[in-house]
């Protein structure tokens, strides 16, 4: 081969490879889109330890032998009132993650297949693993959250719920699994939990995202089961 016809060749290969578009690798698309929706699915299904407390219920007056309406008003009143400042406070809120981040357990999934049909759904691969930690750095400057590793306090059973003006430990916490994609990769599904703490409160939580105009949002939470 004459060695100008060679080089020719070469220029040509060259060329093709540089206009060759990029492709994120399978692993990176995953984690970018659990981060675009994870602020998201978090504000909907967090739970604030200092609000689980259900309203206070009637007063029985055994001396009267009725229902002691005039003191449930007021702790009605003090009840709702305290609940609408935590509301309305802009302090960012402390939220644990469990920050890895695996495949739907197998309950999970017994639990969902009756809401959806997870056979056109699979995991992106993820080299020499089957889980990955999830990396909060990307979300340490949210207006409305603070996140912290799990890990870094007491484990949630042993959080004192009585003593809500506790600021040393979370709010609450949240885990998330692994997402599971359609085959075109519009369509998502994962599951996701929060805890107030105290061994005492739990939700568990089937979470469908879909890609619109190009980007991912959640599209139907469904809750699957309370501890």
């Amino acid at each position: 081969m004459k060695l100008s016809k060679f080089i020719f060749i070469t220029l040509i290969l060259l060329s093709s490879f540089g206009c060759k578009k990029k492709e994120v690798p399978e692993s990176n698309f995953e984690k970018d889109v659990l981060n675009s929706v994870f602020v998201e699915i978090v504000d909907s299904i967090y739970m604030d330890r200092r609000i689980i407390s259900p309203p206070p219920p009637p007063r029985f007056n055994e001396k009267t032998n009725k229902v002691d309406t005039t003191g449930q008003h007021k702790e009605l009143k003090e009840y709702w009132h305290y609940r609408d400042s935590i509301k309305n406070d802009r302090t960012r809120i402390l939220i644990g993650v469990y920050d890895t981040i695996t495949k739907i357990s197998s309950l999970e999934t017994e639990m969902i297949q009756k809401e959806i049909d997870l056979s056109s759904y699979k995991y992106d691969t993820i080299k020499n693993a089957e889980e990955y930690t999830f990396d909060l750095t990307p979300f340490k400057n949210n207006k409305k959250f603070h996140f912290e590793k799990a890990s870094k306090y007491p484990h949630e059973k042993d959080w004192n719920l009585n003593d809500i003006s506790n600021s040393l430990i979370p709010l609450g916490t949240v885990f998330i699994s692994r997402i599971q994609f359609n085959k075109t990769k519009t369509k998502g599904v994962l599951t996701a939990g929060a805890s107030c703490g105290g061994g005492k409160c739990g939700r568990g939580f089937l979470i469908i995202i879909e890609n619109k105009n190009g980007k991912w949002k959640v599209s139907k939470i469904i809750h699957t089961w309370d501890s």
